[in-house]
């Protein structure tokens, strides 16, 4: 072996590399891939499972309990931590391979990092078929990894050691690149991951990845500033992309300077502090009153870091005045050219700063600044009102549990929620502290994700209070991880709330003429078949106590409190479990439009009167010009 060599399997070589791989920026180096997590079987416990074990002190381990569930606590571990630090999950190959798709998909909607590493077949075919390979009549070539292709950013199948070069550094440039991230595929046929190579040094020497913030064209800023200058009644929707580029304080100059108030997604919320006079809080169908009020009659609409989801747009009918503009901050030109508007495609703290420093002499119409501070006022008696119990010794309602919580958390407490009715309530109630505190995963909306998000928010910052909320439905997709949060000491807390129910899309059946169906964790009756009967006799919280989680349950509001102030001074992972009072006062409902397409013919009442009211409703829609 030549001197300027060193010779290891595929698998070594890979690990090796990867622990010298860092990003930086604005000064500051973060290692880019910090961990692994892996489930082990035959097609990568030989390979990268005896990497990890001879470079453990380079790579840390973390053993996961499903597929799933490890991607996305690299998910939550990389956004924490801005994209700058990123995971792998390694997994064997047939069902731990496709059992990464949902995470993957996920991670790329959301545009964050994580780097998959499933086993493959044998890249010599000697042994074919073999267990758990998918065979093709025609194309000898498909694994079921290429399951994996659509959802990631950058695929490639590694069939021979000097492949890995290459694959490598691009797969490094894709995790490290903010308009280009996203779940990242190394597909590691079993055979190769064994197979010595002499590697050149240069391959493991330490690798710094610059994280670009690229600045505004100045011909897009100009374009930018005469919109603002121009307009009676501006708003900004801020998305993910503000916390992504770390640009809250940038926005908060630019908000100060001008007057012009900020809604936000799902993904963009806490981008300003809730009590800032400035901040409408959320947009779109789960959103407040007051930002979807603003947003019915702004004339320009100033985008920054968002991907205008449906949810965002109320599906096209939100933005509603006749001269209504756009312009969009992003740092992916993709988004920026969303709903025809004049794009500034940049990093948006760099955009952001630029904007400030040439619009410090501008200010809103004091009307315009007058009638969203009154909104905003109403809207927070509203959020009183949902958040506080009469009687202190009654059921909570799921958002008094948000009251109480509300009550409990610090300004650095970080709360976790992906779907079902939650969503909903915390968008237009919450009361973010903090950039990092609101952490919802609304790209996939996938169940099961709070749970192993938890976890992996809590490695990425050790000491910060973690809160992942629950409901039943989602629970029972994905609750395995608990075991994983006990045996690596993370004192994660899990809200668990009981309704019985999938209660978000069990009213959204009941809205567009489902009546409900399926949705109900009842027994079915014997009469007809129904799901009506009475509550099926699950103990979700014997369950979580059973997993290792130490067990509070709270039966009215006082204690619910008590139960949220002991688990966060816990230094277990906790579980509050709490059944809540579904009959009483819930979140003000949606004030913007959602499309879900309605049966266009039906003979029972609730589909004809839901068809009706879809009618009206999509006739707002409209395509911006």
């Amino acid at each position: 072996m030549m001197s300027n060599t060193r010779r290891l399997t595929v698998a070594q070589a890979l690990v090796r590399f990867l622990s010298a791989q860092y990003t930086e920026r604005d000064g500051v180096r973060h290692r880019l891939i910090a961990g692994t997590w892996g489930i082990f079987g035959h097609g990568n416990v030989a390979g990268i499972g005896q990497a990890l074990v001879e470079y453990g002190d380079d790579m840390p381990f973390h053993q996961g309990r499903n597929e799933q569930s490890m991607v996305h606590a690299a998910v939550g571990y990389a956004r924490q931590l801005n994209r700058l630090s990123a995971q792998a999950v390694t997994t064997s190959i047939g069902p731990g391979a496709t059992n990464l798709v949902t995470g993957a998909a996920l991670a790329t909607i959301n545009r964050l990092p994580v780097l998959l590493l499933p086993g493959d077949y044998f890249a010599s075919h000697a042994p074919d078929p073999l267990l758990q390979q998918l065979e093709h009549p025609t194309e000898a070539d498909v694994s079921v990894n290429d399951t994996l292709r659509p959802v990631s950013r950058y695929f490639d199948r590694i069939t021979r050691p000097e492949a890995l070069i290459p694959s490598a550094l691009n797969a490094m440039r894709v995790l490290a690149d903010p308009a280009e991230t996203g779940a990242v595929t190394l597909a590691l046929p079993q055979d190769v991951q064994a197979e010595a190579h002499d590697w050149p040094e240069e391959f493991f020497a330490e690798r710094v990845w610059h994280v670009r913030r690229p600045a505004p064209d100045p011909y897009e800023l100009a374009e930018a500033v005469a919109a603002i200058r121009a307009a009676e009644r501006p708003l900004i929707v801020a998305g993910g992309g503000v916390h992504h580029s770390e640009a809250e304080d940038a926005l908060k100059a630019l908000v100060e300077a001008t007057g012009i108030p900020v809604a936000s997604t799902q993904a963009g919320k806490g981008s300003l502090r809730h009590d800032h006079p400035a901040d409408l809080g959320g947009i779109g169908h789960t959103g407040t009153a007051v930002s979807n009020d603003i947003a019915r009659t702004a004339d320009l609409v100033i985008g920054v870091g968002t991907r205008y989801t449906d949810f965002t747009t109320a599906s096209g009918t939100l933005f509603q005045n006749p001269d209504v503009r756009f312009v969009n901050l992003n740092i992916t030109a993709f988004d920026a050219h969303k709903l025809s508007a004049r794009t500034v495609v940049c990093d948006a703290r760099a955009g952001l700063t630029a904007l400030t420093e040439v619009l410090a002499d501008h200010r809103v119409n004091p009307v315009h600044e007058a009638a969203y501070r009154e909104g905003k006022e109403r809207w927070e008696l509203l959020v009183d009102a949902a958040y506080t119990a009469a009687d202190e010794n009654a059921v909570p309602t799921q958002t008094q549990v948000l009251g109480a919580l509300d009550a409990v958390v610090g300004d650095d407490d970080v709360v976790i929620n992906a779907a079902g009715s939650l969503p909903g309530d915390l968008h237009k109630l919450w009361r973010a502290r903090s950039p990092r505190q609101y952490h919802l995963e609304y790209g996939y909306s996938c169940m099961g994700y709070e749970i192993p998000a938890a976890i992996g928010v809590q490695q990425a910052a050790p000491g910060t209070p973690v809160w992942s909320l629950v409901g039943d439905g989602t629970y029972l997709m994905m609750p395995t991880e608990i075991v994983t949060a006990v045996q690596e000491g993370l004192p994660v807390n899990l809200v668990l709330i009981q309704n019985h129910g999938y209660a978000s899309i069990g009213g959204l059946s009941e809205s567009v003429g489902g009546e409900r169906f399926g949705t109900a964790y009842r027994h079915r009756s014997p009469a007809d078949g129904s799901f009506t009967g009475a509550p099926l006799p699950v103990d979700l919280a014997a369950n979580a106590g059973s997993l290792g989680m130490d067990v509070l349950r709270a039966k009215t509001v006082r204690e619910l409190r008590e139960a949220l102030a002991a688990a966060r001074a816990s230094d277990r992972p906790t579980c509050v479990y709490v059944e809540t009072d579904t009959a009483g006062p819930a979140a003000p409902p949606a004030e913007a439009w959602w499309d879900v397409p309605v049966a266009e013919t039906a003979t029972r009442e609730a589909a004809v009167r839901a068809r009706e009211e879809y009618d009206r409703q999509v006739a707002d829609r409209r395509h911006h010009l």
